[in-house]
């Protein structure tokens, strides 16, 4: 098995092949196509090599080429818990016609239960399962890998657990957390080789740049426009309207979250 991540947008995508298919986990925002293309050209990986595309949720920068990269021979395949979301993001991709989004075709989608998830992985020769984790989003899924690699798009990264006892993020984490991984493949956030990262503590507090995200998140709560927040911080503004974003449009994210998903969309 080999695992290649496809850095063509600010969403992580993985291809996984297995000994007897690929499996595309997520794809980018509508518009990014043609660096997907350049991405499996630098793999010399023909796209119609790809047996499945497996979105973690139905949000616009997880889903927004699956239906052009169908177009080329992989069928998207969702999850019985996911049915009713496919279309989510169709409207907000409405609002910019220009980036050219091509909606799913519910009738070329092969769709699976939970339960048939580990046959559905051994016809690619991949040994593991789907599960349901929501707390991102009510449609988010997990893939777990026998061989102990868990890919989990856009569920708060581990180092954040601590902020998500007794929330649904939490028992997410519990569940996959017992199935023991050694490697965590996040949406926007580097990936974790469990092993090495065991007791430390990644929230380096003593950061300037880590506080001076914590208070622009603290002045995003109070309701402070972007202006004032750059007279209070100093901070530039493209470095304060990315916070701000990324605070506003992800459930629960921590300030290391933040980070994080600011290096990927800057890599």
């Amino acid at each position: 098995m080999k695992i290649h991540e496809l850095k063509y947008a600010s969403t992580n995508t993985y291809l996984i092949e297995g000994d007897s298919g690929m499996l595309l986990f997520d794809t980018g925002w509508a518009g990014t196509f043609p660096m997907f293309l350049r991405a499996m050209g630098e793999l010399n990986i023909p796209v119609q090599k790809i047996s499945y595309i497996l979105i973690s949720h139905f949000h616009p920068d997880h889903m927004g080429i699956a239906e052009e990269i169908a177009e080329l021979g992989p069928k998207i395949v969702v999850m019985d818990v996911q049915r009713e979301f496919i279309h989510a993001a169709d409207p907000v991709f409405a609002r910019t016609p220009s980036v050219g989004f091509v909606p799913i075709r519910d009738e070329g989608v092969r769709f699976i239960s939970l339960e048939e998830s580990a046959a559905f992985l051994a016809e690619m020769g991949l040994k593991g399962r789907i599960l349901h984790t929501p707390g991102h989003s009510d449609d988010s899924i997990s893939l777990w890998l026998e061989e102990g690699m868990l890919f989990v798009g856009d569920l708060n990264p581990l180092y954040e657990l601590e902020l998500h006892r007794g929330t649904e993020i939490g028992a997410s984490w519990e569940s996959l957390l017992s199935l023991k991984p050694k490697t965590v493949y996040y949406g926007h956030a580097k990936t974790a080789d469990l092993r090495e990262e065991k007791g430390k503590n990644r929230q380096e507090s003593d950061s300037d740049l880590y506080r001076l995200v914590e208070q622009i998140m603290k002045y995003v709560d109070k309701g402070m426009p972007l202006e004032k927040i750059g007279k209070k911080t100093g901070a530039d503004r493209i470095f304060i309207e990315d916070v701000t974003r990324m605070y506003l449009t992800h459930q629960n994210v921590g300030v290391q979250g933040i980070l994080d998903r600011i290096e990927i969309k800057n890599r």
